[in-house]
């Protein structure tokens, strides 16, 4: 089974819903059976790198309200992710654009990284207020996952990975998808938005169930099968009278 995920790391509801999913999965009787894909997705492409406003501000501005309710709406936001066990610092906050840190997970796919790459990442906005923007942070944290931060660093101060986003962005198009989290299994079923743990264990069992049919095996061609159903048991005939 593979299950595709595309989130943004300025996406509060991509951390929560990946710790939903998470906890959905981790009781899945198939988990070793299942892989798990982060794809690139970019809420705001045009955001800046540096910004002078703090996220309280940028929010009031965007969707036309005051700035206590942009906070009280942020600070609603941080009881949601303690109920997951994930803290947030929206007052710290650095409001910044994700592009470059959408090529670093990029890249730290290509050395088996892409998952810690990303827990990383949106541990470091949400949590410790870290400046996803600031090539010389993102280089850091690929070193604290085990990446060479040298490496990193190079590959920051180029193009790279550039077109893996832009695959990325433009196969969430293709599919529909519009806003994150969103999650893709098997290419043919969508769950979107941090929907409830409950939500998630029940897709990953019932496709599971779906594409995985059990085969009948032994079965009686006369109709012998020594079984009860509906209340009743079938009594075996004596083949040999």
């Amino acid at each position: 089974m593979k299950i595709e995920v595309w989130s943004d790391f300025a996406c509060p509801f991509c951390y929560i819903g990946k710790r939903r999913f998470e906890a959905a999965l981790e009781p899945f009787a198939h988990k070793d059976e299942v892989e798990v894909v982060f794809r690139s997705f970019e809420l705001d492409p045009g955001a800046p790198k540096d910004n002078d406003k703090d996220i309280h501000s940028i929010l009031a501005s965007k969707y036309g309200m005051s700035w206590e309710q942009a906070k009280a709406a942020n600070d609603n936001m941080t009881e949601q992710a303690k109920t997951v066990g994930l803290t947030y610092n929206f007052d710290t906050l650095v409001p910044t654009n994700t592009f470059d840190a959408h090529r670093l997970t990029q890249w730290a796919g290509e050395f088996g990284k892409k998952y810690e790459m990303t827990e990383r990442l949106f541990k470091a906005y949400f949590t410790d207020s870290e400046h996803l923007g600031d090539r010389a942070v993102l280089a850091r944290l690929a070193g604290e996952v085990g990446l060479d931060a040298s490496a990193a660093a190079s590959m920051l101060e180029s193009d790279a990975y550039t077109n893996d986003v832009r695959k990325d962005e433009g196969d969430a198009g293709r599919l529909g998808i519009n806003g994150v989290p969103f999650f893709v299994i098997n290419q043919k079923y969508g769950i979107s938005g941090a929907q409830p743990t409950q939500v998630f264990a029940e897709a990953l069992d019932n496709i599971w169930k779906e594409e995985h049919p059990l085969t009948l095996l032994g079965n009686s061609a006369d109709g012998d099968d020594l079984s009860c159903t509906d209340g009743s048991c079938q009594v075996p005939t004596d083949k040999k009278a």
